[in-house]
């Protein structure tokens, strides 16, 4: 007798699923636009009210943020944005630099004109953003700028790991030097594209090590405490 069909996800699961992944996405561009700053409480029945889900719906977005070390949980406190130490700081760039030549070379060894496009499209959005003067979305494209890269790399096990770095690295910027727009120079990201269109590897490493090492030199010890409003964050 032939095993019965599996049986699709249920539509309260998907809905689940989906409620899950809007809410993380909503807390990450929180954090990459610097609108949550390290330290900041993740009340989760504040969340709950706000996001209009229950605790338990809530509890397990930030479970899957503190796997990647963008949230903290203290028992008996709660959760909390990542508050990297200096040292962790320098790890994250340590990583950064380990990975992100190898991310180029993946990239251009296997190029295509519409990788090639995708990566000047987002770079155009963020000229726009510069234009506008839009501080956050400056911050928010220059952080995603480099997880589209390793995304089109087509490693999926790197992009992953490269997603939670540029995160991290947003969270850096914001403790330990302004949330302005000149974290990131705004012809570095169009040199970079450069070299890779005309797949030279070397160039593009090299300039890569140096925009990281401009970010990580731009960097001081200055610890910010605001505290912010979750309601006005997110209300929409």
């Amino acid at each position: 007798m032939p095993p019965s069909p599996r049986k699709a996800p249920s539509q309260a699961r998907l809905d689940r699923e989906n409620a899950q992944d809007e809410i993380y996405e909503r807390i990450h561009v929180a954090i990459l636009e610097h609108r949550l700053p390290p330290g900041t409480k993740l009340v989760e029945e504040r969340l709950a009210d706000i996001f209009h889900v229950s605790r338990a719906r809530v509890r397990e977005v930030l479970a899957r943020m503190s796997h990647e070390q963008i949230v903290e949980l203290y028992p008996q406190r709660g959760a909390y944005v990542a508050k990297p130490t200096p040292q962790q700081a320098h790890d994250v760039f340590e990583a950064r630099r380990l990975i992100e030549p190898a991310l180029l070379r993946r990239l251009i060894d296997t190029l295509t004109p519409e990788r090639v496009a995708r990566l000047r499209q987002h770079h155009e959005l963020e000229v726009d953003a510069r234009r506008r003067d839009d501080k956050r979305a400056i911050v928010r494209l220059s952080g995603e700028f480099h997880t589209v890269l390793a995304e089109l790399a087509g490693n999926s096990a790197l992009a992953r790991s490269m997603r939670e770095l540029s995160v991290q690295t947003c969270l850096i910027i914001f403790l330990y030097d302004a949330p302005t727009a000149t974290s990131c120079r705004a012809d570095e990201h169009a040199e970079i594209i450069e070299a890779i269109a005309r797949r030279d590897a070397p160039r593009a490493e090299k300039l890569m090590l140096a925009h990281l090492e401009h970010i990580e030199g731009s960097l001081k010890l200055d610890l910010s405490t605001e505290e912010v409003d979750l309601e006005a964050i997110f209300k929409s």
